[in-house]
């Protein structure tokens, strides 16, 4: 996860209706996520060709009140599989903004480093990779750090209509992550999210680098949320 300060108003017009920015220590953060799905089930069936794949993700970080506690979610501006059928479900079933594209990843664990490496490209556009090499041992997440604040967000948010959003919980124990030493990222930031994204990421130093230990994950099925004014 490559994270990076970004100007709340640039993600203004992604924010679904009913909630708001969350700040980490008054900024707002939005990350680049490479990730391997594994052993991947819907509606508890695994679906041939659709079991282990790659996904890449622009996503940023807000919540919302329901009335009686606050709901620390996140949201999504670009997320990217190498699956079609994916692309389709998840667009049609969520909301999502999914695309489908040429995809890879490496993992290579040694005595003394992890090597994590995910690419992707585009029909004959630019080939993204971003890559990390950390200590092979993963420690606990302290509390009240970056590391919990960008980890610990459990719900998913996606604007259905003018005056309506979609909420969907994330289930899964508390991850443990890996002391990055060295990182990797070489993405057209522009072509992938947006020239108004470019000065806050291309060429910039990343506010921090994070490889977790992913686990047992589990999305509910989406609840609609009716917003009046």
């Amino acid at each position: 996860m490559f994270n990076y300060e970004i100007d709340p108003i640039v993600l203004a017009k992604h924010i679904p209706i009913g909630t708001e920015i969350d700040l980490f220590n008054g900024k707002a953060l939005v990350s680049i996520v490479g990730f391997l799905f594994k052993d991947t089930k819907v509606m508890g069936v695994r679906w041939p060709w659709h079991i282990n794949f790659e996904e890449a993700n622009l996503r940023y970080y807000i919540k919302r009140f329901d009335g009686k506690q606050w709901k620390r979610g996140v949201g999504f501006v670009s997320e990217i599989v190498p699956k079609r059928v994916v692309t389709f479900m998840a667009n049609r079933l969520y909301n999502e903004h999914y695309s489908t594209a040429r995809m890879g990843h490496r993992i290579n664990k040694t005595e003394n480093n992890l090597e994590v490496e995910y690419s992707w490209q585009k029909k004959d556009r630019y080939k993204n990779v971003i890559q990390v090499s950390a200590t092979p041992a993963s420690s606990e997440i302290k509390p009240d750090s970056e590391e919990e604040f960008i980890f610990e967000h459990y719900f998913g948010y996606n604007q259905l209509s003018a005056s309506s959003t979609i909420e969907y919980a994330v289930h899964h124990p508390r991850w443990e992550t890996f002391a990055v030493k060295n990182y990797l990222i070489d993405c057209d930031i522009e072509n992938l999210y947006g020239k108004e994204f470019v000065p806050f990421i291309t060429g910039k130093m990343p506010h921090s680098v994070l490889l977790a230990k992913g686990s047992v994950v589990t999305v509910d099925k989406p609840t609609l949320i009716n917003i009046t004014r």
